[in-house]
């Protein structure tokens, strides 16, 4: 071309820019469209989890009000068997201590169902707070998976421990430093450790929890981390990515998080426990960024449900 021609000049530069300016909107479309697709997958994933979070939690309630009816009909039978062994014990016919007895079997009835009205009752908390829209400014995204992470170097010691936690982390979407903070603090990595409330293994299964996410064995590391991990990821899906939440939920119960509000509930031992765990989680380099940290002062009183 020649450049003494001003007028070639300047109609070849606008050419260029034109060029320029379709290739560089190409190019801006595709990324936002897939950022696009990417949310509407996000939106699709999260809504079909909170179809069957909620749908598990309504035939786990419905399991229980079945139980229920059976511990109160058997009330009901020690009952009246309490009443005619006082008239038995007025005549004579039988001791006190037969008598006694018959009273000391209607309260351990009686326990059983305020047990399983007060399950009932935290499984309905839970399905409304799962029916709850969130928030604008909760995160929405709780896959913990979806961004690369740069974690620290860690083992617990047995590889086969290791390899569980790695497996279990990317087939339920569960960041497996996470996961490994939590069994170092809640079983030091021993898989017959068991606390005074009967929490067992690595992860410290409550039982019911344990027969929540199908655990037959809880001393089976294999199971038991498997039943752990699946429920941190409930609980990530339910409050939306925010960690302190998510710990204070595993140690005192989600039920505990949601009944205080959202917030992590007043008890010593599970501000003690959010607080340790967080601190060595977000020690990593590079957490996943739309992860929440834990937020102002944990202090106050109480126990949790381990």
């Amino acid at each position: 071309m020649n450049l003494r021609d001003r007028t070639h000049v300047f109609a070849f530069i606008l050419l260029l820019i034109a060029a320029e300016s379709g290739q560089a909107q190409k190019r801006l479309a595709r990324p936002e469209a897939r950022l696009q697709t990417k949310q509407v997958q996000q939106v699709d994933s999260i809504k079909d989890f909170r179809e069957d979070f909620i749908k598990a939690s309504e035939d786990y309630k419905a399991s229980l009000q079945k139980l229920l009816a059976l511990y109160e009909n058997e009330v009901a039978k020690l009952t009246d068997h309490s009443a005619k062994r006082k008239e038995l014990y007025a005549y004579g016919l039988i001791s006190r201590q037969e008598y006694l007895q018959a009273t000391v079997d209607i309260t351990e009835a009686q326990v059983k169902v305020d047990e399983v009205r007060k399950q009932i009752a935290t499984a309905e908390i839970t399905i409304a707070e799962a029916r709850r829209q969130p928030r604008p400014d909760e995160e929405r995204d709780a896959e913990m998976a979806a961004l690369s992470q740069i974690a620290p170097a860690w083992s617990t010691g047995n590889a086969r421990i290791d390899a569980l936690i790695r497996l279990n982390g990317a087939r339920y979407g569960v960041d497996p430093y996470f996961i490994y903070c939590v069994i170092h603090q809640e079983s030091g990595f021993s898989s017959t450790a068991v606390s005074v409330k009967g929490a067992q293994g690595l992860m410290q299964l409550m039982p019911g929890t344990a027969a929540r996410y199908g655990v037959i064995n809880a001393n089976d590391p294999a199971q038991n981390i498997m039943g752990g991990t699946r429920y941190l990821k409930d609980l990530l899906q339910l409050f939306h990515g925010r960690i302190d939440l998510v710990l204070a939920g595993y140690n005192a119960g989600e039920g505990a998080v949601i009944k205080y509000g959202q917030t992590i509930p007043p008890y010593k031992e599970t501000q003690d426990y959010v607080r340790l765990i967080s601190h060595r989680y977000f020690q990593k380099p590079n957490p996943a960024p739309f992860l929440q940290k834990p937020t102002g002062k944990l202090t106050g009183a109480g126990t949790n449900d381990k």
